[in-house]
């Protein structure tokens, strides 16, 4: 199949590119290289995708109606992964997440709908449950109060896209990601932030008691979900539906610092501050129908996961 994969730079996107390539696929990338983090990780991030013939890659900002006439109209499947991502910075700058997340996001359904592609995967994200008290979050939980511009905008895309779907006939999966982690994260997220103070000597930050859990879902497992939703869209007829993609097992954040020390071999060294504006208590995913409709399985231990990710920093941005 021809894919359209937008954010493919970017960390989950970077992934499935490569995977899609490897299955035999063509790959229509598109990134921005926002300037939310180092371009230079970016390019390194497509350096597998870019020796394959079948790779074609775009530098192009999905907010921009004009990127879309140089693409080609031949796609059979989006995967739609571009976005701008965190949520305390959406607080500083929510006008950024507007545009790229939700503007963006209904230029590329208009763009879809003009040229007949009736099937896409969304990336959507675990911040919609806001402070959900009910655990684990089930895809039929309220998503009503979101805590930060970036949930509001996730939630505000998935609703776009059931409107696509009802009007035009696109099928589409919302996967809602959970905690994402492994190779080639983020420079904000935790795990990335922590490795990077503890090989510098410094100490880690902790937000609050340390009490806070996060269902930190490897990237290889999220992957997987990703597959099998494109397999079950290009095997049904008109779908829609919301289906969380996570690792059902929250892990305290003390947990996580303190695995985070024993793989490096450190001892901890610990500054706790206040909890910060937008931060949830707690992420669990209920994965009971993605395990039922995509045969879903996550199989990576934490550890794990955290040994692989600081095998590829030392490697890669050390």
């Amino acid at each position: 199949m021809k894919v359209l994969v937008t954010g493919c730079a970017g960390f989950i996107g970077s992934h499935i590119t490569e995977l899609l390539l490897e299955q035999g696929h063509s790959v229509i990338g598109i990134d921005n290289f926002d300037a939310f983090y180092n371009k230079e990780q970016k390019l390194k991030n497509l350096s597998v995708a870019n020796q394959n013939k079948y790779f074609q890659f775009l530098e192009a900002d999905i907010v921009d109606k004009n990127i879309f006439s140089k693409l080609p109209t031949d796609i059979d499947f989006v995967i739609h992964l571009a976005a701008k991502a965190g949520v305390r910075p959406s607080i500083a700058s929510p006008q950024d997440y507007i545009d790229t997340n939700i503007s963006g996001t209904f230029n590329i359904l208009d763009w879809m709908k003009q040229h007949n592609i009736t099937k896409m995967i969304f990336g959507s994200s675990s911040s919609i449950y806001g402070n959900n008290k009910k655990v684990p979050f089930s895809e039929s939980d309220a998503v009503d109060e979101p805590i930060s511009p970036y949930a509001f905008t996730k939630k505000s895309a998935e609703l776009l896209n059931y409107t696509y779907h009802h009007l035009y006939n696109i099928s589409i999966l919302n996967l809602r990601f959970f905690t994402v982690f492994g190779p080639r994260q983020r420079p904000d997220l935790a795990i990335r932030k922590f490795t990077d103070n503890i090989l510098n000597n410094k100490p880690v930050h902790i937000y609050g008691d340390g009490s806070t859990a996060r269902d930190y879902t490897y990237v290889k497992d999220i992957c997987t979900g990703i597959f099998g939703a494109f397999d079950y869209i290009n095997s049904k007829k008109n779908v829609y539906d919301t289906i969380n993609i996570g690792n059902s097992n929250p892990v305290k954040l003390l947990h996580l610092v303190n695995t985070i020390y024993e793989v490096l071999g450190k001892k901890p060294n610990l500054v706790f501050e206040p909890m910060q504006p937008g931060d949830v208590d707690i992420t669990y995913a209920d994965i009971s129908k993605a395990k039922k409709i995509l045969n879903y399985n996550p199989s990576t231990k934490l550890q794990e996961g955290i040994s692989n990710f600081v095998e590829w920093y030392k490697e890669y941005v050390k």
